[in-house]
Formats: structure tokens, C-alpha cells, sequence
């Protein structure tokens, strides 16, 4: 070694922020270990290498008598301060140390390299980064992130996608792994979260605090619902979303490669969550089971096919996203069901007892609880019912 291999190590700290000394200590371990494998080596040794000059010295340690290590124990693991040392650098170390330290010298720096990718991105799992697709196999899609590598398994890729040299990406981190012969950062595309990050990236009042998404639920590739609230009074929390004349919704598409998204207002009374969550289509109204956290939807007969979606996606959806379990029914499917199982002798009185004063289809009771400061519950074809009273009593 020289001055030059020393001045190479500083850069390497530089480049890949890996402390100069840790280098040292990994390159002593291996001219050690290259030593040792010598003919002629000694019991115990250490290799120094000066930080300044590049020069390499190797030491026999001696032991007082009574102090030496014992056969299990290695002289890095006794107190080498009771010992004394001699140099024995071998005229030819050069040229082994040249021979056999390469191969190790480059494992401990990417061990390191490894550590320090490991302790940045873990506390990262779930943010939002940018790549460039580099390649792509049976296995996973590796993507260079600048400073070091990811990969997007071939899980959590959404099918209907295509990854091509040189694309620019993004993906959130989903897990770093301490694998040695794959690269540590695990990606993904199919995530909710992704959703998710993206819309920060684009709302500022997400950014900032104003509106949150109370909830996402998603199909890759196909369609995402995701819930919203704003915590300021006068901040439209879909309008936020959504952005002028589409520009933020639109840009989030495009990240999504044309995957739909519903945004939904977020409310806490469920009835009326639920309702909103079944958007496109328009709902009459919605009986819950609080117990069983079940949701009867009833819906105009030629909303039926849009309140269940394409192969019961837009229903698969709201039901993550809202946490209730939703059946969907039509009116007259509902009217024939309640008909038979009600006579019109069983329609309740209309008692104020904190229950929503509107009927069913088939003359039944509703049994949402009423909004507080009204006799109904939120759906809004009962709340328009409140209306109606008030324009009689006018």
C-alpha cells in the first residue's frame, strides 16, 4: 500500500459515506487473515496500517509466560497490552496482501455500505421515493434511486404495468431487507400507501395539515377510493383534492397510469359515509346493523349495476373502505322482501325515541339513529323528509 491507496479510501468515505476508519479496520482484518495464511506465519499477530502513509507492518505479539492465549482464545479477543511486539512484515507481503485482500476488502465495504442503507431507509418504510428502472427480470424490476439500489418484486407490481429501461418511477419503500446478495430496498406500486403519498405530494392542504384521507382502499391498475376531511372551516376537502379544474386528481392518475379514483367525503354518522362511499351511484337509503357493523344499501333499480361495479369492484371497494360489511339491494327487491315479512298492521308508531322517523320501502321503521337536532337519520332522501315537514308547516 501508498499514500495513493490511502487518499483512494478518503474518497471512497466521500462517495459512499463510509468512515475512512472503519475501512482501515476492515482492510487490517484482511491482510491479517492474507497473513495467516502465510508458511511461515506466528500464533498471534496483528497487522497495522499507517493512516497517513499507506505503509503496512505486521507484528508478532509476545506473551510474559502464563499469559497466553489459550488454543479457542484469538489474539484480538485477549489484552494485547501484557504482550509485546516484534515486526515480522514478510519481504513479499506486498505482493500477497495484493493477491488475497481484494475479494474481502470489497465485502466488508459493501457490509458497511449495507449498514448505513439499512439504518437510513428503515426509518423511511413507507415514504414516497423516485427511481430510474434500470432492468427488469422473472424475479423483480431494479430501480436505482442515486445512491443506491432498490427492487419492485414482481408482488407488488400491478400487472397492467410496464417497466422499461430508463423509466422514471415511484414507488413507496415498503421493507429494507439486511440480504447481502440482493439489493436492500424493497419497493412498491400496489401499496395503498402509494395513493396515499402521492396525493401529499400534490394537495398542499394535505401537505399542510387542513385535509387529511381518513381512509384508502384500492385495486391496483383498476380503481382507488380514498376518504376525506378537512380540519379547517371553509377548505372543501374533495375540491382540495381534486384541485382546478381537475389538475391534481389528474396528475395522480397519471403517476397511477390511468387507475380511477373516487374521492369521497368522509363522515362520521356511517349511514351517510356509506352511502357516499357507493358513489357513482345514487343511494335511497342505508339500514345498519351497529352489532354485526353491516350495512343494508338500497339503491334505485337502475342504480343497482353501478352501486356494484364491474365484478363487484365499486361494492368491494367501499366495503374497505368504510370497515362495514355492505349488501346492496334494489327497491323492488327490498319492497318484496319487506312485504312479506311485514304486514301494514306492524308500522311503528312515530315516537320520539332518538330513531330515524322515515319508513322503508315496505313500511317498516328505519333503524339509523336520527341526527342529533332532527327525527332522521343522514341519508339524504329522509333528511329531504325533514324538508317536506317544514314546507307543510309553512
Amino acid at each position: 500500500m501508498n499514500k495513493e491507496t490511502i487518499e483512494a479510501l478518503r474518497q471512497i468515505e466521500k462517495e459512499k459515506g463510509i468512515p475512512f476508519d472503519l475501512l482501515i479496520e476492515a482492510l487490517e482484518d484482511a491482510l491479517h487473515s492474507a497473513y495467516q495464511k502465510t508458511p511461515h506465519a506466528v500464533p498471534f499477530s496483528e497487522v497495522e496500517i499507517d493512516r497517513q502513509t499507506g505503509e503496512i507492518r505486521v507484528y508478532e505479539l509476545i506473551f510474559p509466560p502464563g499469559k497466553e492465549p489459550s488454543g479457542e482464545e484469538q489474539a484480538g479477543e485477549v489484552d494485547k497490552s501484557v504482550a509485546q511486539r516484534r515486526e515480522i512484515t514478510p519481504e513479499d507481503f506486498g505482493r500477497i496482501a495484493a493477491q488475497t485482500a481484494k475479494q474481502v476488502i470489497y465485502q466488508r465495504i459493501r457490509e458497511a455500505e449495507q449498514g448505513i442503507v439499512f439504518q437510513e431507509y428503515s426509518n423511511r418504510i413507507g415514504e414516497i421515493v423516485t427511481g430510474i428502472v434500470q432492468q427488469s427480470d422473472s424475479r423483480y424490476t431494479l430501480v436505482d434511486l442515486g445512491r443506491v439500489e432498490a427492487r419492485l418484486p414482481k408482488s407488488e407490481q400491478v400487472p397492467s404495468e410496464r417497466y422499461e429501461h430508463g423509466m422514471r418511477i415511484k414507488a413507496v419503500i415498503k421493507e429494507v431487507s439486511q440480504n447481502p446478495k440482493e439489493p436492500p430496498i424493497i419497493l412498491s406500486r400496489r401499496s395503498e400507501e402509494l395513493v396515499r403519498r402521492l396525493f401529499e405530494l400534490e394537495v398542499p392542504e394535505i401537505a399542510d395539515g387542513l385535509v387529511e384521507i381518513v381512509a384508502v382502499a384500492r385495486e391496483p391498475g383498476y380503481r382507488s377510493k380514498i376518504a376525506v376531511v378537512s380540519h379547517s372551516e371553509g377548505v372543501d376537502p374533495v375540491g382540495a383534492c381534486v384541485g382546478p379544474r381537475g389538475s391534481r386528481v389528474r396528475m395522480v392518475v397519471s403517476e397511477l397510469r390511468g387507475e380511477k379514483i373516487d374521492i369521497i367525503p368522509y363522515d362520521d354518522e356511517p349511514a351517510r359515509f356509506v352511502a357516499k362511499a357507493l358513489s357513482p351511484a345514487r343511494v335511497r337509503e342505508v339500514i345498519l346493523d351497529d352489532e354485526q357493523r353491516e350495512a343494508t344499501v338500497v339503491v334505485p333499480d337502475d342504480q343497482l349495476s353501478l352501486a356494484i361495479g364491474k365484478d363487484g369492484q365499486n361494492a368491494r371497494l367501499a366495503n374497505r373502505l368504510t370497515g362495514w360489511k355492505i349488501d346492496i339491494k334494489s327497491e323492488s327487491e327490498m319492497s318484496r322482501e319487506e312485504a312479506d315479512v311485514y304486514a301494514p298492521a306492524q308500522v311503528e308508531p312515530l315516537v320520539v325515541d332518538g330513531r330515524c322517523h322515515a319508513l322503508t320501502a315496505g313500511g317498516k321503521r328505519c333503524p339509523n339513529a336520527a341526527l342529533p337536532g332532527s327525527l332522521y337519520c343522514g341519508i339524504p332522501s329522509h333528511q329531504a323528509l325533514a324538508g317536506e315537514k317544514a314546507s307543510n308547516r309553512a
